[in-house]
């Protein structure tokens, strides 16, 4: 299984902080186990994905196997 964290709206819009998918994803795959309106958000530049705490450069690249945690950062507003 592949646990993916979601953090602030993304989390909001998937109605549950973090979920578990089946291995092995990659972006294409990830995106159709979603739900539209997050398959949607996650591909806005602003937000950002990791794969077992390293930083993608380009989603498009990622491929998740076994055991994996897939993390959306959202972008930070600060005050």
């Amino acid at each position: 299984m592949i646990t993916v964290v979601l953090l602030g709206k993304l989390a909001d819009l998937a109605g549950a902080p973090a979920l578990t998918l089946s291995a092995p994803l990659d972006w294409a795959g990830l995106k159709a186990a979603l739900p539209d309106a997050l398959a949607t958000a996650i591909d806005d530049p602003r937000n950002r994905v990791a794969i077992n705490g390293a930083l993608l450069a380009d989603k498009a690249g990622l491929q998740a196997v076994e055991g994996d945690e897939i993390a959306f950062l959202p972008p930070v507003s600060g005050g």
